[in-house]
């Protein structure tokens, strides 16, 4: 029986959207502007002191504390202390993980039992579902959904509050949030984590926050941490990430933050997993932390450049597409741009029988005729609400100029071919 119950977990989330873009990728060598990953390299800063790290004594090659290198605990205490406005303890609040992934499955893991309602807003990063399922959870959706009147930035995609309330059951666990949002780019301001915070009040539930590009807002957004919200810090878990924030993906630092009672529970998990990650990365994270806290705020702040880089490039980007025809959904936040397809001509081929949504096969099509790689949106979808959003597609702009013009010269000789 027990078999038979791991099986029906497992059981339709065995593929992967990102091995099978990747290989179709590398096999038509496509400029890749569908994987979230920088091509450029990390600040020099924090290079600087992970050779620093691996190239010292013995200390940094061997094992530190489980649940995180002291000096990196320290400094995140002390850092997101000040920006929740309270005292964090670093033994205590602070799990650090292999990457946000592991954050979030300990989180699921952890807190997750059989039949748990998990509230999720769609699109999300597609990892939320499975991991959920494979706690025994039951995903509950509810999409953002475009202003009838306009649909130009993230901003336009809201909430319907009844709609939200609707799905607060006396069986509901958790809710994720993901701010700002991969893959539409969307920052939720105050007002609207608000909403989302006295429900989860009301109903004494959960709240799963994924802030991993909390570091990349445009054109005035403010990222707003909903655990600094009156009440909100007893019941969030607030997933960050070393790699977003230093453009150091392949580092694989992460964390969880959060209230102790809670937090000691993702300890057993990530104990009897991975029990610890690589010290001489966690210390070189913990010297770019101590760096951007004595810079916080100003101009030589790495957080401050990083989103002022990517303003330019997201500006190109969307120019890009408009030049093709293409409806760009300009980000408020994050690493991507979503872009509506639906008027454009293109010889995608029928369905195969298998029912796949359209936004795959023009992505397919895209890759294969034009060598140029994206990711489909309806993948970031439950089934139920797919079929509603295969008319858009994403791209990632945290690319060097070299790759945003290569994709440009391609985008350019498909819109002069029409």
């Amino acid at each position: 029986m027990t078999r038979q119950l791991h099986a029906r977990r497992i059981e339709g989330i065995d593929k992967n959207l990102w091995v099978e873009f990747t290989q179709l990728t590398a096999e038509y060598k496509a400029v890749n502007l569908g994987q979230g990953f920088p091509d450029f390299p990390p600040p020099s800063f924090v290079q600087e002191a992970f050779c620093k790290a691996v190239s010292g004594g013995f200390a940094l090659h061997q094992y530190t504390r489980a649940f995180g290198h002291p000096p990196l605990v320290k400094i995140l205490a002390k850092f997101f202390g000040r920006i929740v406005g309270r005292d964090i303890d670093p033994l205590d609040d602070i799990l650090v993980t292999v990457g946000a992934y592991q954050a979030l499955f300990c989180t699921f893991q952890a807190l997750i039992d059989d039949g748990d309602e998990v509230i999720i807003i769609e699109p999300f990063f597609d990892c939320y579902q499975p991991m959920v399922k494979m706690a025994g959870g039951k995903c509950v959706y509810v999409p953002l959904r475009p202003k009838k009147d306009k649909c130009e930035t993230s901003a336009d995609w809201v909430l319907s509050p009844g709609e939200l309330a609707s799905k607060f059951t006396s069986h509901t666990k958790a809710i994720i949030l993901n701010t700002p949002n991969n893959p539409l780019g969307k920052v939720y301001n105050q007002e609207e984590l608000q909403m989302i915070a006295d429900l989860c009040v009301k109903h004494d539930v959960l709240c799963i926050s994924d802030e991993v590009y909390e570091w990349l807002t445009y054109d005035g957004a403010k990222h707003v941490k909903i655990a600094s919200l009156p009440g909100m810090w007893e019941r969030t878990i607030t997933i960050g990430s070393a790699g977003k924030s230093f453009s150091a993906t392949g580092w694989k630092v992460g964390w969880a933050m959060g209230s102790g009672h809670i937090l000691k529970h993702l300890k057993t998990v990530h104990q009897n997993s991975v029990y610890l990650c690589a010290t001489a990365a966690q210390e070189a994270v913990a010297h770019g932390f101590q760096r951007e806290f004595e810079q916080f705020g100003k101009p030589e702040s790495y957080f401050l450049q990083l989103p002022a880089k990517l303003q330019v490039k997201r500006q190109k980007l969307a120019q890009c597409l408009k030049n093709v025809g293409l409806q760009p959904i300009m980000p408020e936040g994050g690493y991507f741009m979503m872009a509506d397809i639906s008027t454009i001509k293109a010889d995608v081929p029928d369905s195969t029988g298998n029912d796949e949504p359209y936004d795959y096969r023009f992505v397919k099509w895209l890759i294969k005729n034009k060598g140029l790689a994206t990711i489909p949106v309806s993948a970031f979808y439950s089934p139920e609400h797919c079929k509603d959003f295969q008319n858009y597609i994403r791209f990632c702009f945290i690319k060097e100029d070299s790759t945003l013009n290569a994709a440009e010269k391609i985008l350019r000789e498909w819109s002069e071919s029409k």
